[in-house]
């Protein structure tokens, strides 16, 4: 298992369409730490911790999103695994 970071920025139409929950469900279906958060230009910010693999199952279903999301681009910065978080947050 190899374990690390990512920090990834969604762009699109993300927010007011539960995206934060949708990814939340997906990070607590996966095993994946960290939290998520709308920010203040319109985007959809994730930090997530845990396996390399998972994060990136996680990363392709935030690629789909719930239905209204419309996606145009996910920026991904991957990290050094640090352990920070005990569980998977929505940060509001």
């Amino acid at each position: 298992m190899a374990l690390y970071a990512a920090r990834v920025f969604v762009v699109g139409k993300v927010q007011d369409v539960s995206f934060r929950s949708f990814t939340k469900k997906n990070a607590d279906l996966l095993g994946l730490k960290g939290f998520v958060k709308n920010t203040s230009d319109g985007k959809v910010e994730a930090l997530i911790e845990g396996d390399k693999d998972q994060i990136e199952t996680l990363i392709e279903a935030m690629r789909i999103g719930p239905d209204g999301a419309v996606i145009r681009k996910i920026d991904i910065e991957w990290q050094p695994y640090s352990p920070v978080f005990n569980d998977f947050k929505v940060i509001y």
